[in-house]
């Protein structure tokens, strides 16, 4: 008979019913090498959980444990658009509706029946005073309440009287915030130096003043009066410092609403908005570090 082929080895090496290896390897060999892998990564796993641990007892859980590198605050609007730049035509709802409901939407949580609570809210006035204090962060007082703001304080860009927020009568309403840093108390300016001279007028104590004006010189006779409502036509100290989501849960940021009054229809208008304050700086890299521009355009006949 002839002689069986020879399968390479392959059988064998697989098992191996003479010397009772699996895979080159006795059952003992296999034991050990699978508890020295064991040991192996459960020490690496050990060095990976221990040092993040370590880092974990650095960092405080209401406040970044590095601040020095933190950019000053954003200045943001709504409704806010896409490019910056807004166009509507007063007679066309189709429009101006997107713009309507991004500002109804986002002044929901200031409307009045929604601060009612006097373990969240407190009264801090209707005039600009200086910071409240409400202990350190790491003071163990627990939640902190957050002061009111009346809806009512916007006028006739609060939405309680025009649902439209003066886009039927081509008169556009802007609302402004400054995002929110942590513990970060924005300082109002010593000097006028810095602040343009049509500005100064709007420096006052306890408040950090906007101010809006026309981007391009071209643009000068376009924008016509711009109405500024809000504590002071700005931002009240009291309102800060922010204490972070887990102390300050039910914050809510002072607002500034703008009303561009009488632009010129069917024009590009640019408008440079800016917040001034003596720890306030700007960017050319970041457009909405303590400012921000937006193109207007009101289509149709006035």
């Amino acid at each position: 008979m002839p002689e069986k082929q020879d399968d390479g080895g392959w059988k064998k090496f697989l098992w191996n019913s003479d010397t009772g290896e699996l895979l080159g390897r006795t059952g003992g060999s296999w034991f050990k090498i699978t508890l020295f892998y064991i040991i192996f990564y459960g020490c690496l796993a050990g060095i990976f959980i221990g040092t993040i641990q370590a880092m974990l007892l650095t960092l405080s859980e209401y406040k970044p444990t590095w601040q020095d590198r933190v950019a000053p605050p954003g200045l943001t609007h709504t409704p806010l658009s896409e490019k910056a730049e807004m166009a509507f035509n007063p007679n066309n709802v189709e429009t101006y509706l997107t713009h309507v409901k991004a500002l109804r939407k986002f002044l929901e949580k200031y409307n009045d029946d929604k601060q009612l609570d006097q373990m969240k809210f407190e009264d801090c006035g209707d005039v600009p005073d200086g910071y409240k204090h409400r202990g350190d962060l790491e003071d163990d007082l627990g939640v902190r309440r957050a002061c009111r703001f009346r809806l009512s304080t916007l006028g006739p860009c609060s939405g309680l009287e025009d649902r439209e927020f003066g886009f039927t009568k081509g008169q556009p309403c802007l609302i402004v915030k400054l995002n929110r840093i942590v513990n970060f108390r924005p300082r109002p300016p010593t000097s006028n130096e810095s602040i343009p001279e049509a500005a100064q007028g709007k420096v006052q104590p306890n408040v950090i003043p906007i101010y809006c004006t026309n981007k391009k010189a071209e643009d000068a006779d376009k924008i016509g009066e711009i109405k500024y409502y809000g504590i002071g036509d700005g931002f009240p100290l009291q309102y800060y410092p922010y204490y972070g989501k887990k102390l300050h849960p039910h914050y809510l940021q002072p607002l500034v609403a703008l009303q561009f009054t009488n632009l010129t229809r069917n024009e590009d208008v640019r408008i440079e908005c800016k917040v001034f304050g003596a720890n306030i700086d700007y960017s050319e890299k970041d457009r909405y570090q303590g400012r921000f521009d937006i193109k207007i355009q009101v289509k149709g006949e006035s």
